[in-house]
């Protein structure tokens, strides 16, 4: 590669630049010197037109040769008023002249009159004015022009000048068309011949198109051609329109009057073709041409066309079908598509057929066209003139516009058997202008071609010191353009004077160019190109540089990905470090940034990635490593996997055997995108039963494209096939036209047939109705029978029904029955039915269960057992036995009666019941009903009373720190005493020191509530553990860990922070985790207001001051200052808010414990001025305030009693209520379930068959807590009253305020009721 870029150092086309350059030229024998001399003098011409940048000196006398510039086409067709001008134009020095031939006669366009011949330069151009349809006429015929110099003469091609008048119909009397119903008929419309065929269009008088179907349509001829003709077609004014774009005119046929007879009977008919009339014809076609075949038919039914090539595939790419299949057009026709075309016109009464036996020819085209050389003297020229045609064309040589025969003989010139023209030994004056004419019946070639015989002296064209640049291992071309008449002779020196080509590595070119192959660093040298011939001798330097070649160290690797997926190639290559570089990535040779797809592509650091592939993706990736010298590329295919592409076409075939209910389904295979195809899933759709529902009518194996399918009778198939591989199911394939099977009796009959009754005097049967597909009909009914079984000889009651039910009415209770149901439709009855027993109406059981006692198993726990009902008193199927039971108080004194109901459903072969879950200490009663569909007999009821059990864990377990060595501990009693508590067990151990035992203080008052432990560790933390007991022993533990106040530490208000309303201030922190729970006071102190009394208020001196702060106080001084009440919080409260405070005032909060002051904030009320509150009267008083809230609790505990009362109704038995409620919800069951019988007002099962060991929720809505609020994990005391709330967060604040809360405050109280 050069550096400089200047103008003239590009080598020409045949010059080699980084391509393997022509086979090396033989320097030896006078044939290689006219070789030389050719080759050379072949560049001499161009580089002469680009002297000016060449700079080099150009002999004024070099004249040039004729050569035509532009010319008019080879057939010019004109029309009245159309402007006709014969071009003519040629290049030349000296300066050309111009004569014409008409029709092989010389003619001079001047003279002639009309005639305007054109003036400009060069041109030879004559145009022929005033035109009409004589005028233009009489100058019809073949022209050609010449022009000449002194060097030769150039010659066009003919011209061929075609005038026409203005195209007009004849005159005719078209006669109406008289045709009957479901006849053809064919409209004629032959228009005017011209040398340009017009479009043809059928219009109406109302200026519409005519409408063309497949049974309506126009042939290329122009004729209006119909299958068969309809009553709709009976009009007066089908007109034929020719539209000739030449002439720029629209001409119209007299319209044509169509009478169309109406027929009762119209008869089918079997296809007959009306274009093509005979059974084949042949056509020539011309090579690059189209090709058009039309096939018209006539037929009732309207016959469809069908396109054949039994001689080979038809090329799919090239192809199209038109007129509704009835025109076949092939484009750019090659001697491939020789052969026979066959075309087939169908309808269900037979096929007509014509073939076209198609021939391809071809007009003449060059293999080899002459091209124009110089030459210097002495050489040997020649001139290659190869064509090729269908039939082979006729060559014929002409020097100067002569024909050869016409020349007299001489012995310089011959012509080979290729066609060549050979000059020997020419000299200055055989400088000439040669013409190539070839022609056979399709057209005709021209060509010139001058031979220019010249004498120059030698000339170097490419630069002195140019510099070349070249990698390690690749060809270097070092150039050296030279041009001479005789041909100089050239050879290259290294720096020594020595030639190169001693190493077999360096070859020169017959263009000068000198190669190096395999190049190596030391190569890098100056080299000397010698040029000389027998005039002069010229020198110029070649520098060449070599340096390191690229090399890809790692390439991307080939891959197989699934669609969807990503994938990523990596490329790393090195390069000369002097070079500027560069990596790329191609796809199929194309550069990816060409591509524009952003979001698909991801490249960086010589890293492709490549987003969600998909099957077009797949391809040859390469990575290309560059420097301006070489180019390194490095491949690697990506292949995208997944399931299959959509079948593209589906073909029903052998449809005679549809009354056998078959049919055979062919398709073509689908795309296998990588991944053999396994099978292909065949299904169908009934449009008119159930649209878009597909059904697979099964899998045929993938090396299989077609089956013969077994059908069902009367069903509308419509199929489609999909294709499978290990990815899956593609895409379904188009939808196969519809077949519909024939009508049959029923195959199967109704299954899952039983019989139920919902009263106890009838039954119900039922059955699972046919589906759609089995119904054989469009319609199906069902043919139902019944007797009593056991009746022999009984006859059959029958009833024939389109639902699938049917109520047998005024029978007997639960009865069994034989029935049987079997489908019937239009043509038949289904096969025999089998017998199924079913059974009439269930009645209440008449017995209850006898009880066999109550086994205490724990004091949560008992196992309940009976006796089974006697069969014949259930009045039904046995579903199993309904075990009802309900908590009636707590064996404690002075226990409030709360109903707490379980209920367990346990099936027919099962005779006991374990309940579990029971509160120990407790009473309860119990009720066992069997129960069949109808519902619930007569109840057994037992009493029966749980012993004495462990009391729960207490309730909110509190620490309390009271100074370095002790704290004091709260608790609540446990929600769940389960007997009698005696006293509590508390017992503790630090936690960092595992060797101390544990110690225990035995509480012996169970109405103890806390406890103080002195003489504990300060820098220890202890874990604090509290049960109750009863006289079973203790209970649960709650557990707690905890230290004094010196293990806690300074207290700390974490993100404490204080906002403030009108008159309100709201302080609030965050209590540090593990952090002990203490007491303290808040005080409000208003600055500059006026003072108020109180444990803190008053006038305070300069050595009186009550605030102690952690840090050394300030000077007291005399002040005015007015505290508020100071209130006591807790630390765990975590907020608090004072009331009764000053609009826009500003406020100094104090937190003290003790005498020792915890933190201190300031805050600001909103408003707009201080305001005066009122005087305080006797509705601030406490007293007042106390009695108020008294009444209202009073009046609170009054309405709970009176909605207790009105909710149990008064006092009347649970059981008779329940019977109650029994009897009027009473339904059928099923036999298989066992947990749906409930109390329909409890609604307390989800489940079918509840555990029997499980916990059992309370039923009976009206004795529920669900009705208070949101849970229902209802807690009791001892005596069987409530407390808490009804949920585990409530039920804690209930008993013990806020979890981590301290002593009771006039604004944390804490409510228990007991």
């Amino acid at each position: 590669m050069r550096e400089d870029g200047q103008c003239g150092l590009v080598p020409p086309p045949t010059a080699p630049a980084l391509s393997l350059p022509p086979a090396p030229f033989p320097w030896a024998g006078a044939a290689g010197a006219a070789g030389k001399m050719a080759v050379a003098l072949r560049y001499v011409w161009p580089l002469l037109l680009c002297s000016p940048c060449l700079l080099i000196q150009i002999p004024e006398e070099l004249m040039e040769p004729p050569v035509i510039t532009e010319q008019s086409p080879r057939r010019l067709v004109v029309f009245p008023t159309d402007d006709i001008s014969l071009k003519c134009e040629a290049s030349g020095k000296p300066e050309v002249q111009f004569r014409w031939t008409w029709d092989g006669v010389h003619f001079k366009p001047e003279e002639e009159l009309g005639v305007t011949v054109h003036q400009a330069a060069h041109s030879g151009s004559f145009t022929l004015t005033g035109n009409n349809s004589n005028f233009a006429q009489r100058f019809q015929g073949t022209y050609r022009c010449f022009a000449s110099n002194r060097l030769g003469t150039a010659m066009s091609h003919e011209i061929r000048l075609v005038a026409e008048g203005a195209p007009k119909w004849p005159k005719e009397t078209v006669k109406p068309v008289e045709v009957e119903e479901g006849e053809p008929v064919v409209l004629p419309c032959h228009p005017p011949l011209s040398a340009e065929p017009p479009r043809i269009y059928w219009m109406n008088s109302k200026i519409l198109h005519i409408k063309q179907d497949e049974r309506v349509t126009m042939g290329q001829n122009g004729n209006l051609y119909f299958a068969n003709v309809l009553t709709t077609d009976n009009h007066s004014d089908y007109i034929c329109h020719a539209h000739f774009l030449g002439a720029r005119t629209i001409i119209q046929k007299e319209p044509i009057d169509l009478r169309v007879k109406a027929t009762n009977s119209m008869i089918d008919r079997k296809p007959r073709l009306l274009f093509p009339t005979n059974s084949s014809s042949h056509l020539v076609a011309l090579q690059g041409q189209p090709l058009v075949l039309e096939c018209i038919a006539e037929g009732f039914p309207t016959p469809t066309i069908k396109w054949l090539r039994p001689s080979g595939p038809m090329p799919a790419d090239r192809v199209t079908y038109q007129n509704y299949n009835k025109t076949l057009q092939l484009v750019n026709v090659g001697e491939e598509d020789d052969g026979e075309y066959r075309c087939l016109a169908e309808n269900p009464l037979g096929t007509a057929r014509h073939a076209y036996y198609v021939t391809v020819e071809a007009a003449p085209y060059w293999l080899h066209k002459p091209q124009s050389q110089l030459y210097g003297p002495g050489e040997t020229a020649r001139l290659d003139c190869q064509v090729q045609g269908r039939p082979q064309p006729e060559v014929t040589w002409r020097i100067n516009g002569i024909p050869l025969k016409e020349l007299s003989e001489d012995q310089k010139y011959w012509i080979n058997p290729e066609n060549a023209l050979i000059l020997s030994n020419v000299q200055p004056s055989d400088t000439m202008v040669t013409q190539c004419e070839a022609r056979n019946r399709h057209g005709l070639l021209l060509a010139n071609a001058y031979i220019y015989v010249v004498q120059l002296p030698t000339k170097i064209l490419t630069p002195d010191n140019q510099t070349y640049l070249a990698v390690e291992g690749s060809t270097a071309y070092l150039l050296c353009k030279a041009f001479g008449a005789p041909v100089p002779s050239i050879q290259w020196l290294d720096e020594e004077g020595a030639t190169v080509l001693q190493d077999e590595r360096f070859f020169p070119y017959a263009n000068g160019t000198l190669g190096i192959r395999d190049l190596q660093a030391n190569d890098t040298a100056r080299y000397f190109c010698q040029a000389a011939n027998d005039q002069n001798n010229v020198t110029i330097v070649a520098n060449l540089q070599v340096k390191d070649a690229t090399q890809i160290m790692q390439g991307p690797r080939s891959a197989i990905e699934k669609k969807g997926s990503r994938v990523t190639f990596t490329c790393q290559a090195s390069f000369d470090p002097s070079l500027k570089h560069s990596i790329t990535w191609r796809r199929d040779g194309r550069d990816l940034q060409e591509l524009g797809d952003s979001d698909k592509y991801f490249i960086e650091d010589g890293r492709l990635v490549i987003h969600s592939l998909d099957y077009s993706d797949q391809g040859n990736y390469s990575c290309v490593a560059s420097t301006k010298l070489d180019v390194v590329e490095s491949r690697a295919q990506l292949l995208v996997v997944g399931s299959p592409g959509p079948v593209p076409q589906l073909e029903l075939s052998d449809h005679h055997l549809l009354k056998q209910s078959q049919v055979r389904l062919s398709w073509s295979p689908a795309e296998d995108h990588n991944a053999p195809i396994e099978k292909y899933d065949v299904e169908f759709e009934d449009k008119e039963m159930e649209p878009e529902k597909w059904y697979s009518l099964g899998k045929v194996p993938g090396n299989q494209t077609s089956t013969t399918l077994k059908l069902s009778p009367y069903i509308h198939y419509t199929f489609r096939v999909t294709a499978i591989n290990k990815y899956g199911p593609g895409e379904p394939s188009p939808a196969s036209e519809t077949v519909v099977t024939p009508e049959a009796a029923p195959e199967k009959n109704p299954v899952d047939v039983r019989g139920e009754g919902n009263e106890t005097n009838n039954m119900v049967i039922t059955w699972k109705p046919l589906k759609w597909m089995d119904w054989n009909a469009p319609q199906v009914q069902y043919r139902v029978q019944w007797r009593p079984q056991g009746a022999r000889g009984a006859a059959w009651q029958e009833q024939i029904l389109s639902e699938p039910f049917l109520v047998v009415t005024n029978t007997s209770t639960f009865v069994p029955y034989e029935i049987k149901v079997q489908a019937v439709n239009s043509q038949g009855k289904g096969p025999e039915p089998h017998v199924t027993v079913g059974y009439s109406g269930e009645d209440f059981p008449q017995a209850s269960p006898q009880l066999d006692g109550v086994e205490i198993l724990n004091s949560s726990a008992v196992l309940v057992k009976w006796w089974p009902v006697d069969p014949a008193q259930v009045n039904g199927h046995l579903r199993g036995y309904n075990v009802t039971y309900w908590w009636e108080g707590s064996q404690r004194k002075h226990s409030k009666r709360h109903v707490h109901r379980g209920h367990v459903v346990v099936p027919a072969n099962t005779t006991s019941a374990i309940l579990s879950g029971l509160r120990p200490y407790s009473s309860y009663h119990l009720e066992v009903q069997a129960f069949n569909g109808r519902g619930a007999g007569p109840a057994s009821e037992i009493t029966f009373s749980t012993p004495e059990g462990v009391p729960g864990h207490p309730e909110a377990l509190h620490l309390e720190c009271q100074s370095d060595t002790s704290l004091l501990l709260h608790w609540q009693p446990p929600l769940s005493h389960n007997g009698v508590l005696t006293g509590y067990i508390l017992s503790y151990h630090p936690l960092d020191e595992g060797g101390k035992e544990q110690l225990s203080f035995d509480l012996r008052d169970p109405e103890l509530r806390m406890h103080n432990l002195t003489n504990l560790d300060p820098h220890l933390r202890y874990r604090f553990q509290l049960q109750a007991t009863t006289k079973k022993g203790p209970g649960e533990a709650i557990v707690r860990e905890g230290g004094t106040m010196a293990l806690s530490g300074v207290p700390d208000f974490g993100n404490i922070s204080a906002t403030a309303g009108e008159n309100y201030s709201i302080v609030s922190w965050v209590p540090r985790e593990g952090r002990c729970n203490f007491g303290f006071h808040i005080r409000f102190k208003a600055l500059g207001g006026e003072g108020k009394g109180g444990p803190w208020g008053g006038w305070r001196g300069a050595g009186g001051c009550l605030v102690l702060l952690l840090t050394p106080p300030p000077p007291c001084t005399e002040e005015k200052v007015d505290y508020l009440p100071s209130q006591y919080v807790s630390y765990n409260q975590s907020s608090y808010t004072q009331w009764d405070l000053q609009p826009d005032t500003d406020y100094e909060i104090h937190l003290l414990k003790e005498k020792m002051l915890l933190h201190q904030m300031a805050v600001k009320t909103n408003g707009t001025g201080r305001v005066r509150l009122p005087p305080a009267g006797f509705t601030t008083e406490g007293w007042f305030i106390g009695f108020v809230s008294a009444i209202i609790l009073l009046l609170l505990i009054l309405l709970i009693l009176c909605f207790i009362k009105r909710s149990k109704g008064g006092k009347y038995s649970v059981k008779d209520k329940e019977d109650t409620q029994v009897d009027s919800e009473a339904r059928p069951m099923k036999d298989e379930t066992f947990g749906e019988y409930s109390d329909n007002e409890e609604k307390a099962f989800g489940s079918s068959q509840p555990s029997l060991n499980g916990d059992i929720k309370p039923l009976g809505s009206d004795d529920s807590l669900a009705d208070y609020g949101g849970s229902v994990d209802v807690q009791f005391n001892e005596d069987g009253s409530f407390i808490g709330q009804y949920s585990g967060k409530k039920e804690k604040e209930a008993a013990g305020g806020n979890d981590s809360s301290g002593a009771t405050s006039p604004i944390n109280p804490t409510v228990t009721l007991e």
